[in-house]
This record gives structure tokens, sequence and C-alpha cells, in this order.
């Protein structure tokens, strides 16, 4: 090989190669196009800060500590109506049966999907409902959840008047909205399983593990930073709805019990959650005490905001690990 033929095939330094890519290089329709995606991605970002900034001022501007360890009540004037302790442990608790639907039922799907997907008919059938349910509107899942807890053999999980079923209740709410998290949840688990390689399922096998220990054993704890993420952001779907809510758990922003049995009577009866109670006292709801609405506002956007942190940190972790071949 000559010397001529030697350098022609010698690979370019680095910094040949992003002279190369420099955007100095490109045509003017691209750099026109790449100006106006930065212009889009930074327009994004300062709406987005100018939304999470006015809330924190005027959330922190109206919260007071006896907000959050005082309950709703009747009243004339916003000193007299209480705080929203009620609306805050509802939106713990709703949240809580929601994901305890949404992930055990998220994992079993993505590990079929992912693992077994027979019979491919069934399989392809399973991936577009998920695909359907993820785009469908929170308001049609409300509509759907009424006509079905409104059935007469679905009285005993809410509330009931004689031979009369309201179909309003925690359970009624918690069902429907684990079906917003579900997409998430299976989205999630399915890619992280998909990135483990094969020659780990294999070496397993290969051991005498059969296909249903590999999974349980191995590909699942491998795939613990997928099902946190999903689980993470289902939460943070599930937290921040408000149609499912006010038409299954009530319009309401008190607890009302429906029966005589401590837990189960509360979970059968209405009550509210952060996102119902800003609803309620914005300018334009029936309590018309926006102060209490930028409070409550403050506090749904630090627990989401807090989902947001706890996403990418277990994301970035998930990144950090690397398989060798």
């Amino acid at each position: 090989m000559t010397n001529a033929q030697t350098v022609a095939a010698a690979p370019l330094p680095p910094s040949a190669t992003r002279r190369n890519e420099s955007s100095a290089s490109w045509r003017l329709t691209d750099r026109i196009g790449l100006a106006f995606a930065w212009f889009l991605g930074l327009l994004f970002c300062m709406i987005t800060a100018a939304i999470v900034l006015y809330l924190l001022v005027q959330g922190i501007t109206y919260l007071r500590p006896s907000l959050l360890v005082t309950n709703p009540s009747s009243g004339f004037s916003e000193s007299q109506t209480g705080g929203f302790l009620d609306p805050l442990i509802d939106t713990v608790v709703i949240a809580a049966m929601s994901m305890a639907i949404a992930v055990p039922i998220g994992i079993a799907i993505a590990v079929w999907l992912s693992e077994f997907g027979r019979p491919a008919v069934l399989a392809r059938v399973v991936e577009s409902t998920i695909e359907m349910l993820a785009g469908t509107p929170s308001i049609l899942l409300a509509l759907f959840g009424t006509l079905l807890f409104e059935a007469p053999w679905l009285g005993f999980l809410s509330r009931t008047s004689g031979s009369v079923v309201f179909g309003r209740s925690f359970f009624a709410a918690a069902a429907m909205l684990s079906l917003l998290a579900l997409p998430l949840v299976v989205t999630s688990v399915r890619e992280g399983l998909q990135a483990i390689p094969s020659h780990v399922r294999e070496a397993s096998y290969a051991v005498g593990k059969t296909k249903t220990a590999t999974t349980r054993r191995v590909l699942l704890p491998a795939a613990r930073p997928s099902v946190l993420t999903g689980s993470m952001l289902g939460l943070g779907r599930v937290i921040g709805d408000t149609a499912i809510v006010v038409l299954l758990l009530g319009n309401t922003v008190t607890n009302d019990p429906s029966g005589s049995v401590p837990i189960l009577s509360t979970l059968r009866g209405t009550g509210s959650t952060l996102t119902s109670y800003v609803f309620f006292n914005a300018p334009t709801g029936d309590g018309d005490q926006p102060g209490k609405a930028y409070a409550a506002a403050f506090v749904l956007l630090l627990m989401v905001l807090a989902l947001n942190l706890g996403v990418d940190l277990v994301g970035r972790r998930g990144r950090s690990f690397r398989w060798s071949s």
C-alpha cells in the first residue's frame, strides 16, 4: 500500500469530523430549520418555566401551615373555610389504590408481551388496546366508570340508597384512574425487558432455569429501574387527573362516608383530591376562593416535581448500567 493510499485510508481526526458536521457547512434551509427548532425548544422551556414560577409565587403567597392540618368547612370567607387536609390525604389514598391495581397488571402484561407474546394475534390486539388506552380522554373513562359502577352487582363498592346505586366511591375512581397509569407502566417495563441482551436469558437457561424462573429471578430484577420509572410516571398521571375524580369520587371538598365500617365506609363514600379542590375553589368554580386554589395547586405542583425528579434520577441510574457482551 502506498503512502497516498495509507493517508486516504486513515480515519479523520475528531476535529476534522466535527468541522465537517458543523452547521456552518449546512445548506441555508437546514440552518433555518435548526434555528426554528431551537426557537421552539426555548419557547417551550420559557412557557413551562413561567407556569411553574407563577404557581410557585402564588402558592407561597397564599400557603399557610394551617391549611395543611385543617379540613375544609363551610363559611363565607377564606379564613372560615378551613384548609385542605382531607383532599391531601385523599390524593395519597386514591393514588395508592390506583397504582396497587395498575402496577401488577402492567408488569404482567409487559412480561407477557415481551417474553411470550403467544398467540401472536392476541398479542397484537393487546398492544393496540394499550396504545388506544393511552390516548383515550379521561372524561370518556369517567363516563364509562359511571355506567359500570352504577350496575346493581357492583353496589357493594359505592354509595347506595335502597335499590339505587350512585356509582361514586374511592373504589370506582381508583379503578378508572388505574387505566390512565396502565399504558405508562406497560410501556416502560416492556422497554426495560427488551433492553436486556439475549445472552442473559441464554445463560439462565444454560444453568437449568425455566422461562418463568428466568423472568421472575433474572429479568424483572434487572428491569427494576424501568418498573420504578413507569410507576412514577403513572402516579404523576393519576394525581393530576380531574375529570375522573369529579365524576366518580364526588364534586365536594369533604369526605362523606357510606356505612358504619370505619375504613370500608370511607372507601365506599365520596371525597376529593387536590385537583378537584383546585377546580372547586378556582375563580370559575363554586367555591371562588383563588387563594385556596393557588395554595393547593402549589402543593400539587411540588408533588409532581418530586415525581419528575425521581423519574429522572431512576432513569439516570438505569442508563449508567451497561450490559457486557
